[in-house]
């Protein structure tokens, strides 16, 4: 009996292992570095090593899987809690006493979860004097590991990163003043305290959630929310889609604020906006991801968008790329889409106000498509349309379009209140329903479609919104 138990806690462990991703191996390596020998840890190359060594220091056995269920909660896979009889909440009831990740390393990790790649660009060149030469950063996780072993951080003088962190994003203070308000109590359990923080960071529901809610909803707790691609079309032969630049700025901070992993391009021909489509549909990384969100900001017509050539591109076939055929590490899991892009061309400029749209004379003649069929004829897409088919979108030439601006202004008041993203986009039809152009005489409905099978409602950050946000110089 004795060996058939064993035999299964390592066919459970291999499972975990196989569910577990490069980035979550390089979080679990760094989560252990004051739990094992770091000359061993340098040779891990999966999961599994990592188990083996634990087990070896008796951290890790059938009897007591309690270290392992912190780890995986503490890198967010908490599907793969089950695996071995436990659920968050059970492992947050048992941290205060049975936790051994210290409140140092869990501070460490949680400000690598909250460095975006831009802000680690920052950080690396403010320390260039003290890295290597050639050194290139990987991840803020091995910047760390490099501060340690350099001497340059340890538990008792984290003053480098507050440094750096006051300078490249000041809110990630409050990370570290947690850990130090905890390290200064000499009466405090740091244990006990700092999983607290470790919940608020990532935006987790609180324990009083109706699990009926959960059920309903798309999982949104993986260690990685997603990627976010903007296409941002701004130079056309003809043309200058003035104020998108400020449109995609604003999706940038807001999506990147939201968790996700942004990146933007800009202006791209029709082959090279189909190119973009299909390198994202092959990248293996969504499977460690919740989500995926595609902003594409151009001229069009109906049913379709313009490339920076004056060629047309089927929305239906951008989004078909990411079917679960076509892309299965995205299956089941939601895929947003957000156009900011005329479906029309009968139009009169007025003055401090363009559109999205070719001039009439230029247009070629276009069926009518509905944003419905525009759609793939699968579950788990959203295309959010800046207006109903075959009408303008209005794009403000200095402020941005209606469209986007309502988006991401709304997405910020309202993701913090728990809304699911249907009733985030209701509100940006009413926001944008409202709105004129300086003649009084022009008006925009946007109009979403979806397929989607589940709630899908954002974590809720712990860093204020962008537009609370006021960096000093």
């Amino acid at each position: 009996m004795e060996n058939d138990a064993n035999l299964k806690f390592h066919q459970q462990l291999l499972l975990i292992s196989e569910n577990l991703v490069t980035e979550d191996v390089a979080a679990l390596k760094f989560l252990c570095r004051d739990l094992l020998q770091l000359s061993k840890l340098e040779g891990v190359k999966s999961a599994a090593d990592i188990f083996r060594l634990l087990m070896a220091q008796d951290y890790l056995n059938a009897e007591d899987t309690f270290l392992l269920a912190e780890l995986l909660y503490r890198i967010k896979c908490h599907s793969l809690l089950e695996k071995i009889g436990y659920t968050r909440q059970k492992v947050q009831e048992h941290l205060h006493e049975k936790g051994r990740v210290s409140p140092y390393r869990q501070m460490l990790y949680e400000l690598s979860e909250n460095i975006t790649n831009e802000m680690l660009k920052e950080i690396t060149f403010l320390l260039q004097n003290r890295l290597p030469k050639r050194w290139i950063t990987p991840s803020a996780l091995d910047l760390l590991t490099l501060l340690e072993k350099q001497d340059l951080l340890t538990k008792d003088n984290v003053q480098i990163l507050e440094d750096v962190c006051e300078t490249v994003s000041p809110d990630l203070l409050e990370i570290i003043d947690c850990y130090k308000k905890a390290k200064d109590n000499k009466a405090a359990n740091f244990t006990q305290g700092f999983p607290e923080l470790n919940v608020e960071l990532h935006g987790e529901f609180s324990n009083a959630e109706d699990e009926s809610k959960t059920i309903s909803s798309y999982k949104m707790d993986g260690p990685h929310r997603g990627f976010c691609l903007i296409i941002n079309n701004v130079n056309f032969s003809r043309s200058q889609r003035k104020g998108s630049c400020k449109d995609a700025e604003q999706l940038e901070k807001v999506f990147t604020w939201l968790g996700l992993d942004v990146r933007t391009y800009t202006d791209l021909t029709s082959g090279a906006i189909i190119n973009v489509m299909q390198t994202w549909q092959h990248v293996q990384d969504h499977k460690d991801r919740n989500c995926f969100i595609c902003c594409i900001l151009s001229h069009g017509e109906s049913g379709a968008i313009y490339g920076t050539d004056d060629k047309l591109v089927s929305i239906r076939v951008l989004m078909t790329h990411f079917t679960a055929k076509q892309c299965p590490q995205l299956a089941a899991k939601p895929k947003l889409f957000f156009i900011q892009a005329c479906q029309g061309n009968n139009i009169q400029r007025p003055v401090y106000v363009d559109t999205d749209g070719p001039t009439p004379d230029s247009s070629p003649v276009q069926e009518r498509v509905s944003p419905v069929e525009s759609i793939p004829e699968e579950a788990d897409f959203l295309l959010g349309m800046a207006t109903v088919d075959r009408c303008v979108a209005f794009r403000h030439i200095e402020e941005g379009a209606w469209y986007i601006q309502a988006l991401c202004s709304k997405l910020q008041l309202l993701v913090p209140r728990g809304e699911d993203i249907l009733s985030i986009l209701t509100q940006v039809n009413e926001d944008v329903a409202r709105r004129s152009s300086p003649s009084g005489i022009k008006k925009q409905m946007p109009q979403p479609a979806y397929t989607l099978r589940r709630k899908f409602i954002f974590p809720i950050p712990l860093a204020p919104p962008p537009s609370q946000q006021h960096r000093g110089f």
